[in-house]
């Protein structure tokens, strides 16, 4: 972004945009559960059961209700944090052509097309804060943003021959140059595709919240299988990892205040206004009191990894990331510094706006699954962050490898799967052996890789 949008946007003083003329408001975004789990069966139970963590009902799709690549999924709501789950998800084909799509009313944005055009599978998690709006807007939202953005680049993702020399011949389609170009080429394509992608859906919610009156943000969390690679976009501290036989691989990196401490300093250095003399974006191993005016402290800022200073009185103020690991906040409000939506979002008893701080780009990882020798039991897990609380990276590849070898023959075994790693989070005797209970929302994709027809056509 422009440093001159950025002063438009966000920092006061500047002109502000005129505004918008009064009309009648939206309503509200009605609350709802992913399509997929119709028919699941599952059904909250009584409230008095409900505040027992063993007690909550875990849901995933009824049996004979298949999704993309037989992939498996459970979710489970929190033990009455808030009313409403707010976790989101969504999966289906993608569907990238040259034209309009036709009308999708009675499917979940799964539109089948003729084997011409170029497809591929989408499997997305949304965790939502303040409400579970921006998550429910996520996820009706970003596959169409995802779509239009990849049917703007799809000539380059399916063109089959080369460019030209600079002598004006031909260079030969098997040429190892090209070869190597064209994939790197595409993978940037789609790299640059999902990352417009998140900012034009960021855009989108932040413009139905405001006209509904309604609050709130998402982490984001989208695999994209496409042209036998799988990327993995995330905004946000939900994760991916792969489980295979022998390797436990990590596709995503979490983006909390403490993860991008550097980042968000900077900015805060560069426009200071936008902590309105109320923070101070020094990092400080404690928080400082009055007795500690003058004594000499570390403290990190944005260019440092760590220095020796006097306190002053300016250090006192209540500082912009304050806590650590999974208890840091920024400006004391929000545990992530990553995801959709929060346009509305200010810290409490003042007018000071978080969503400067907050960016909607995804990091993407790529995953070349064409490369991989594929086993039976390799799968990717993605899971919001109440899952990643209370189980490991380790642990959850030892469940896995623990229960598919034995559950070959059950057609529904990654959803059994899926089911079974959200109930070890709910049993203080665990296979984390220290007594953890997850109170969170947890919701968990199992996507097999072995066997899938990951190829693609196009033109």
């Amino acid at each position: 972004m422009s440093a001159g949008w950025f002063r438009r946007r966000f920092l006061p003083g500047d002109p502000l945009p005129a505004p918008r003329p009064p009309g009648p408001r939206a309503s509200p975004v009605p609350y709802r559960r992913p399509r997929f789990l119709r028919g699941s069966g599952s059904s909250p139970g009584p409230a008095d059961a409900s505040r027992r963590p063993d007690a909550r009902p875990v849901r995933s799709p009824a049996r004979g209700r298949s999704l993309p690549w037989n992939a498996g999924y459970a979710e489970i709501i929190n033990a009455e944090k808030s009313e409403f789950n707010e976790d989101q998800a969504a999966c289906g084909k993608l569907c990238i052509r040259q034209s309009e799509f036709g009308a999708e009313d009675d499917q979940e944005w799964l539109t089948l097309c003729p084997q011409e055009f170029l497809t591929g599978h989408y499997w997305a998690l949304f965790d939502g804060h303040g409400g579970p709006a921006a998550a429910i807007l996520a996820a009706n939202t970003l596959h169409s943003c995802l779509r239009r953005q990849l049917e703007a680049v799809v000539e380059g993702l399916v063109a089959t021959q080369p460019p030209m020399h600079l002598s004006g011949r031909c260079v030969c389609p098997s040429d190892p140059q090209f070869v190597e170009e064209k994939g790197i080429r595409t993978e940037d394509l789609v790299i640059g595709a999902l990352e417009s992608a998140f900012q034009e859906c960021d855009e989108v919610i932040g413009r139905e919240l405001e006209a509904s009156g309604q609050v709130g943000g998402c982490t984001a969390l989208v695999a994209v299988s496409l042209q036998g690679k799988l990327y993995v976009a995330n905004a946000g501290d939900s994760r991916a990892i792969l489980v295979r036989r022998d390797e436990v691989r990590v596709l995503s990196s979490e983006f909390t205040p403490e993860t991008e401490r550097q980042r968000i300093q900077q900015l805060a250095f560069v426009y200071p206004e936008l902590l309105a003399g109320e923070f101070t974006r020094l990092e400080f191993p404690r928080r400082l009191k009055g007795d500690d005016l003058g004594q000499k402290v570390l403290f990190r800022d944005h260019h440092m990894s760590g220095c020796w200073g006097r306190v002053e009185k300016a250090d006192l103020k209540y500082p912009l990331i304050h806590g650590q690991g999974r208890q840091a906040r920024l400006l004391g409000t929000l545990a992530v510094s990553r995801g959709l939506g929060d346009h509305q979002l200010r810290v409490l008893d003042t007018n000071i706006q978080l969503k400067p701080f907050l960016l909607s780009v995804p990091q993407v990882t790529v995953l070349d699954v064409d490369q991989l020798e594929l086993q039976e039991e390799d799968v990717v897990v993605m899971a919001t962050d109440g899952l990643w609380d209370v189980l490991s990276n380790e642990q959850v590849a030892w469940l896995v490898r623990s229960f598919l070898p034995g559950n070959r023959e059950d057609p529904h075994r990654f959803s059994e799967l899926a089911k079974m790693l959200i109930h070890s989070t709910q049993r203080k005797d665990g296979p984390t052996g220290e007594g953890q209970v997850s109170y969170d929302d947890i919701s968990v994709f199992v996507i097999p890789l072995h066997g899938q027809d990951r190829g693609s056509s196009g033109h």
